[in-house]
């Protein structure tokens, strides 16, 4: 498998990482990212088509929101914490302690 490309910390934008965060499903991906060190794309897909949820975990990454590595033959996906707070400080604490519309 081929390895992902990843921004690095100093490359992040806030627009970038709002607009990734705008989608209810990627945002659903980055709280149960919070919420463990790493997961696989088959935890995280929520019976979705593999199609979808790679689209979705592709703008995750772009905006450098999650760290995607091959382990064998799965994906593990963690969330950039540290990078994130680095650039932008309390965004994702605020992000995640919003409680949701469900």
């Amino acid at each position: 498998m081929r390895p992902f490309k990843h921004p690095a910390a100093s490359e992040l934008s806030l627009e970038r990482v709002l607009y990734a965060l705008s989608d209810s499903i990627r945002l659903d991906i980055v709280r149960h990212l919070a919420r463990v060190e790493a997961a696989t794309c088959g935890e995280l897909d929520g019976g979705r088509p593999k199609s979808t949820v790679s689209h979705h975990f592709k703008v995750l990454r772009e905006a450098g929101l999650v760290f995607t590595r091959n382990s064998g033959t799965i994906h593990l996906n963690s969330l950039r914490r540290t990078d994130i707070e680095s650039r932008f400080p309390g965004l994702l604490d605020a992000i995640l302690t919003q409680k949701t519309d469900s």
